[in-house]
């Protein structure tokens, strides 16, 4: 068996790890357990919640560390017991739906183990998004602004699921006002996020490295969207999937294959035993 220097490659979930039948093929899981019984470690950081994410990464049989909510929460595999966890204030949740309700879109707050929406029941797109997480969203009746500050929620992260023609403009409109304050970031072609200012998949990355007391120099990090630029601009080597968009080629210091051909394993092979 081969034995590898400490290395800790982390990767994206959905887009990256998964392929587009949301599934791990089994080139990419043949590469993870060959990897980590090598002495490698492997995390996934990835936007979904917590209770959305922890089952999966079991499955594939990781231990260690997994953040999710873009980094605002990290967790043990194991035990699920938190390890850091930030949110936005009450006040500052109110504020980001407020703005966001001012320009006609509907929020979704991540509390915990809760996702509360302002989203129609039946709307096609939060329908796919519970589907693919295996997360059901609780309806809030009127505007979501006005429910944060009656039940004191303080969020994990704020999300707005958008149709492709809006998520520019919305990103842009976040970004510009809320300047400094959060993180504002896509996940997909559907999705704008804000989370905790600080919080985001590279200050994740760090901190998994730091835990487990690796260099900085010896991390890689793997993504698709957006959302990955802080995780691979952190990492020794930053690599975007084939399917990526390409801002995030753009940064990245290799593109490999695309989900849909194993491109998780290819990096492994490529990057995880040197």
């Amino acid at each position: 068996m081969r034995k590898i220097n400490k290395r800790l490659i982390v990767s994206d979930f959905d887009g990256t790890l998964l392929n587009s039948k949301h599934t791990v093929s089994e080139r990419v899981r043949r590469a993870i357990d060959e990897y980590v019984s090598c002495g490698g470690i492997f995390a996934v950081c990835t936007g979904r919640m917590l209770c959305s994410i922890l089952p999966c990464v079991r499955e594939l049989g990781l231990k260690g560390i997994v953040a999710a909510c873009q980094g605002s929460v990290i967790a043990d595999v194991e035990s699920g017991a938190i390890l850091r966890q930030n949110s936005l204030s009450c006040g500052d949740s109110t504020e980001i739906c407020a703005f966001a309700e001012k320009h006609g879109f509907a929020s979704n707050t991540y509390c915990g183990e809760l996702l509360y929406t302002s989203v129609p029941a039946d709307d096609k797109i939060l329908t796919v998004y519970e589907s693919v997480t295996g997360v059901k969203a609780i309806n809030v009746s009127g505007a979501m602004s006005e429910f944060v500050t009656a039940n004191n929620l303080a969020c994990n992260k704020i999300t707005f699921l958008v149709y492709p023609d809006e998520r520019q403009r919305l990103y842009t409109l976040l970004r510009t006002h809320f300047s400094g304050r959060f993180d504002v970031t896509c996940s997909s072609s559907h999705l704008v996020e804000v989370s905790p200012n600080g919080d985001n998949k590279g200050v994740a990355l760090k901190y998994i490295a730091e835990r487990f007391g690796i260099n900085i120099s010896s991390t890689v990090a793997v993504g698709d969207n957006l959302n990955d630029l802080s995780m691979i601009e952190a990492a020794s080597i930053g690599v975007a999937v084939g399917n990526a968009v390409d801002e995030l080629k753009a940064a990245a210091g290799y593109v490999s294959a695309s989900n849909d051909c194993d491109g998780v394993a290819e990096i492994i092979e490529k990057f995880g035993f040197r």
